[in-house]
């Protein structure tokens, strides 16, 4: 089992800045990947993201050039620096983190809410 813990959302003005964190602990040897989803009110919830275990990253096109994923491995944690924030990044963000067998884990999510 893998135990997730997200902090760091809050309200920001658009063209701030954030960054969130997520805390891991268990069986963190069987993981593959972890990353952040985010999920704004009406719509699906959508990968942002990724960070493999050997350093590989993804994003998805709204927030490439804007966004940051990296991680710390002295302290099972995993960042999303959030830069230039528009208001069409207000979502509830939740880290993910998933094993070599396709299992998922989930936290509970952060908001972040952006006001123009």
């Amino acid at each position: 089992q893998v135990q997730l813990v997200e902090s760091g959302g809050g309200l920001v003005q658009a063209g701030g800045s954030l960054r969130l964190s997520c805390a891991a602990s268990g069986s963190l040897f069987s993981l593959n990947a972890t990353g952040w989803y985010r999920q704004a009110p009406g719509k699906q919830r959508e990968l942002v993201a990724t960070i493999t275990r050997g350093g590989m990253r993804n994003y998805v096109d709204s927030v490439k050039g804007r966004f940051i994923i990296s991680r710390d491995n002295s302290k099972n944690t995993v960042y999303l620096q959030m830069n230039r924030l528009k208001p069409e990044d207000t979502a509830v963000y939740y880290c993910n983190a998933r094993g070599y067998s396709g299992t998922d884990y989930w936290g509970k999510g952060t908001l972040v809410t952006v006001s123009s």
